[in-house]
C-alpha cells in the first residue's frame, strides 16, 4: 500500500527513535516515494518486497543504531550497499557521521546518488567500485546480507582502522538472519551477536541478527 505522506514510515521509526528532529522526520517520510519511483525504472528492491520497505529495509538498517550510537566524526563504509541499505537510513539518523556507500553495480550507485541528493544528505559519498579496491580506512564497515560472513570479513577487514573512539571497538557490523553459528566458528576475530528481536517487537525481527566482528587476528 502506497503511503504518499510517509506517515507509516515516520510513525514506525519514531516508535523506536522518538528523539528525531523535524528534518530527520521529513527525510524518513520521503524515502518510500523515492524508492517506489526508482523501482519503476530498475529493480532496486524486489517487486514483492517494496510494500515492506519500511520494516524490511529501513527499520532493519536502523537495527545497528539500537546497538550503537555513533559519535560525531565517525567514518563508516557501507560495503555492497545496493540501493543504499543500511547506509542511507543510518546517514539520516547520524548527520555528524560520514558514510561511504560502495557498490560494484553502477545503476545502484546512481540510485544512491539521486536519493541522497534529493534528501540533502551532505554526509554521504557514493563509490561505484569493488570493496577490495577502496584504499581509505574507516571506523566501521557495515553490510547487510551481502555475502557469507567469512567472505565479507576477508574483503572488509583491511579497511578498518585499528583505534577508535566509539563505545564499541572498531570493526564490522553485519546485519543478517537465520542460523549463524556454522558460519562464525572459523572466523579469527572477536564476535558478538545481537538478537534484534530484543530491540524491535515486530515478529519479522525474530530471526534477525547483528553481528559485530572486531580485533582481527
Amino acid at each position: 500500500m502506497v503511503d504518499p505522506d510517509g506517515l507509516f514510515m515516520t510513525t514506525l521509526i519514531c516508535k523506536y527513535f522518538p528523539e528525531l528532529s523535524a528534518l530527520q522526520r521529513q527525510r524518513f517520510g520521503l524515502l518510500e516515494n523515492l524508492y517506489r519511483e526508482w523501482n519503476t525504472k530498475i529493480n532496486v528492491i524486489s517487486r514483492k518486497d517494496i510494500d515492506h520497505l519500511v520494516l524490511h529495509h529501513v527499520l532493519h538498517s536502523l537495527g545497528i543504531a539500537r546497538i550503537i550510537s555513533f559519535k560525531s566524526g565517525t567514518t563508516i563504509m557501507d560495503a555492497g550497499t545496493g540501493g543504499g541499505f543500511p547506509g542511507i537510513p543510518l546517514a539520516i539518523l547520524f548527520p555528524e557521521v560520514h558514510f561511504t556507500l560502495v557498490d560494484s553495480i553502477g545503476k545502484k550507485i546512481k540510485v544512491v546518488e539521486d536519493i541522497t541528493r534529493r534528501l540533502g544528505l551532505s554526509n554521504v559519498s557514493a563509490l561505484n567500485t569493488r570493496v577490495e579496491t577502496v584504499q581509505e580506512t574507516f571506523d566501521f564497515v557495515t553490510g547487510r546480507a551481502v555475502t557469507n560472513i567469512p567472505q565479507f570479513l576477508s574483503l572488509a577487514r583491511k579497511r578498518i582502522r585499528k583505534t577508535g573512539f566509539n563505545d564499541l571497538p572498531n570493526g564490522i557490523l553485519y546485519l543478517t538472519g537465520g542460523e549463524m553459528e556454522p558460519k562464525l566458528t572459523s572466523l579469527q576475530s572477536h564476535i558478538i551477536t545481537y538478537e534484534l528481536s530484543i530491540y524491535f517487537e515486530e515478529p519479522w525481527f525474530l530471526t534477525k541478527k547483528l553481528v559485530h566482528l572486531y580485533n582481527f587476528s
